[in-house]
């Protein structure tokens, strides 16, 4: 009986040193860093917090410049609208970076699915909620051909949405003939197509519904991705797709849902462009796929996959509304903008680089 003790002593000692060993290790790895180090560990842990405090900084200036003319509700009130259409495209495109993709068609798919639903409330005489329906069906459709290009035939996610870029784009003139429908039209026959454009008046602030629709989305967005499985199984892919594989995740299924429900809310942003700009057009929304990447870059999420918050999003989204509006009532060439934003996204991708490679 007593050889079973003695052979089990070695071990126990062993444990012993190796639990000291571990505590000191952590000691060493909380109370031995810089506080430059501390910075970087905060930001990895915080993706929002970089966008947050540009947001903060650029209210600040712009408003020590401007005084009331900018921090007029008014004037806040209209860089919610102006971000509107690109916080939910960017909400989008927010889920397909996440899994260390791209989605160039999230524009496209936008505006296609605008049109579908005016051409066939108007040319085909069907019912707007029914119009509407079929414009969310044919988005969540190229969304689901997208993933499954992606998941299962193991395309560049690049590659597939460039091309779907193109293929939607020009079915969306060859369909429409290039025909603009009316926004007297809409409001006489077609009024829901207009609803996420009616107006709220809250003392001098005027909000729309699109701008509500894109707080709550993202609002919901970020309880999913924070507080489900669903969640946490995509991060888990853009992170180390092979890893969630033997964790259990089906990473293909995964990639499959992430594009349909990019290409769903994108014709979500569709029916919400009707009411922003009234009407029904081709070529509204050209430029959604650049400033939806752009508001995603600013807004701290990593192209690499894996980290970033859709609040950052939302926050980067919100940085390019008050340079817009900014510089506008400075009375600045509008090239300034787009210089000063090309400078934000260069400077993101660096801070992004510079935070994965001391805390990854």
């Amino acid at each position: 009986m007593s050889e079973p003790r003695a052979a089990s002593q070695p071990s126990q000692e062993f444990e012993k040193v190796l639990s000291q060993s571990s505590t000191q290790l952590a000691s060493f790895d909380t109370h031995d860093k810089t506080p430059l180090q501390r910075l970087q560990h905060y930001l990895h842990s915080s993706p929002a917090a970089v966008p947050m405090i540009v947001l903060v900084l650029s209210l600040a200036i712009f408003g020590a410049i401007l005084g009331g003319k900018f921090f007029s509700a008014f004037s806040l009130s209209l860089i919610l609208q102006q971000v509107a259409i690109v916080g939910i495209v960017g909400a989008a495109q927010t889920l397909v970076i996440l899994t260390a993709g791209i989605d160039l068609s999230v524009g496209a798919i936008m505006v296609l699915s605008s049109v579908v639903m005016g051409q066939f409330t108007f040319r085909y005489g069907l019912p707007p909620t029914f119009a509407v329906l079929c414009g969310l069906a044919v988005g969540a459709a190229c969304g689901f051909i997208n993933g499954l290009l992606v998941s299962r035939m193991k395309l560049p996610p690049f590659i597939v949405t460039l091309g779907m870029w193109q293929i939607v784009l020009a079915s969306n003139f060859l369909y429409s003939a290039n025909e603009t429908i009316r926004g007297q039209d809409i409001e006489q026959n077609a009024p829901i197509l207009q609803f996420f454009g009616e107006r709220i008046r809250l003392g001098g602030a005027v909000f729309t519904y699109g701008v509500i629709a894109m707080v709550l989305l993202t609002a919901v967005l970020w309880y999913v991705l924070n507080r489900t499985a669903w969640g946490r199984h995509l991060y888990a892919v853009g992170d180390d797709p092979d890893a969630a594989e033997l964790a259990g995740v089906n990473v293909k299924r995964m990639l499959t849902t992430v594009y349909t429900l990019s290409g769903l809310i994108c014709a979500f942003a569709g029916w919400a462009l009707i009411g922003r700009i009234g009407s029904v057009s081709p070529t509204a929304g050209q430029f959604a796929n650049i400033e939806s990447i752009t508001a995603v870059v600013i807004g701290g999420i990593s192209l690499f996959g894996g980290r970033g918050s859709i609040m950052g999003m939302l926050f980067g989204g919100l940085i390019v509304g008050v340079f817009s509006l900014g510089l506008r009532l400075i009375g600045t060439d509008p090239q300034w903008t787009y210089l000063l934003i090309g400078v934000l996204i260069i400077t993101a991708v660096a801070i992004d680089q510079w935070i994965r490679k001391v805390a990854g």
